[in-house]
């Protein structure tokens, strides 16, 4: 049967997401796409939730308003921290709190209503900002898992966000590249003391 006749999700991230495949194993009918979509798209598939992981486009306000409550985005932050661009990296550079949130899609960026999060505590000492990383994708993808039944029945929790927090933009990656001085696999403890070595907060 054509998948346009089922109420599919549409997933928007990675094609080799486990999140992507765990939907499917357990019975999920998903379209998974990158690229900018619009209200035609949606009709044609009749898509009936949107779960975005990692995806690079703002979704346009009239077609998040066809979603109410079922419109979710997963960002590796503890929110309000770090929205937007490079959650992880900023994370370690502003000395902010570390984790993963599970949040609702609004116009803003990253600015929805909670549903469910995770601190994340790090050893420095044994951390790289790519193995950081790699374990904030493990712990938000099961944290996803755990919460999938709840967010789909609209039975979840929601939570306003209670405080501006801090927001990045990938172009401010540029001020603070030289820090990264083994690009993802810096050690965290190497970068920290490249702050320090540059005065980077004063």
């Amino acid at each position: 049967m054509n998948k346009a006749n089922h109420e599919n999700i549409l997933f928007l991230g990675d094609e080799n997401s486990p999140l992507l495949k765990w939907l499917r194993l357990n019975g999920e009918s998903v379209i998974q796409t990158t690229q900018p979509f619009d209200s035609n798209f949606i009709d044609d598939k009749n898509i009936k939730f949107l779960v975005s992981y990692g995806f690079r486009h703002i979704i346009p306000k009239n077609i998040l308003d066809q979603f109410p409550n079922r419109a979710i985005n997963l960002h590796i932050s503890l929110l309000p921290w770090n929205k937007g661009a490079d959650p992880n990296l900023w994370s370690f550079i502003d000395g902010t709190p570390k984790g993963v949130t599970i949040h609702y899609l609004d116009a803003g960026i990253d600015t929805g209503d909670v549903i469910v999060q995770k601190e994340v505590l790090f050893d420095i000492q044994q951390e790289t900002l790519s193995t950081s990383y790699q374990t904030l994708q493990s712990t938000i993808e099961l944290l996803f898992q755990q919460n999938w039944q709840s967010i789909k029945n609209e039975s979840c929790a929601r939570q306003p966000q209670q405080h501006p927090g801090s927001l990045h933009k990938l172009k401010d990656k540029e001020t603070i590249s030289h820090l990264l001085t083994e690009g993802w696999d810096t050690p965290i403890s190497k970068l920290q003391k490249n702050i320090d070595q540059t005065n980077f907060h004063e």
